[in-house]
């Protein structure tokens, strides 16, 4: 599956002045990485997001994701939220400033 070319651009621009920040294809998306954790991703037209096991439901309550289950089985603390949902980018900065409280707690890799 290909990603959205134009939303990585705007999630790269936006974790652009991050320092830690690595980008790594994978399953077909392209995931970005602070420290190297995984942080978001693109899948498709959709973004993948870590917010951590103890956010998922709240971020589950949010207009436009749903679980992450890329392999059948649901991803723990991951959501995917949609194209449409962060189409504006004071959404998508929202979104990264969730996965990066989670995130940022992780030891470095």
């Amino acid at each position: 599956m290909a990603y959205d070319e134009g939303l990585a651009h705007r999630l790269g621009d936006a974790l652009g002045a991050l320092p830690g920040i690595s980008t790594r294809k994978m399953f077909g998306s392209l995931v970005f990485l602070w420290n190297g954790n995984m942080l978001v991703g693109v899948l498709g037209e959709d973004v993948i997001a870590r917010v951590g096991p103890q956010a998922q439901q709240d971020a589950l309550s949010r207009p436009g994701t749903r679980v992450f289950d890329f392999t059948g089985r649901p991803m723990n603390g991951w959501v995917v939220v949609s194209g449409e949902a962060v189409s504006e980018d004071e959404a998508l900065d929202e979104w990264i400033a969730r996965c990066r409280d989670f995130v940022a707690a992780l030891p470095p890799k």
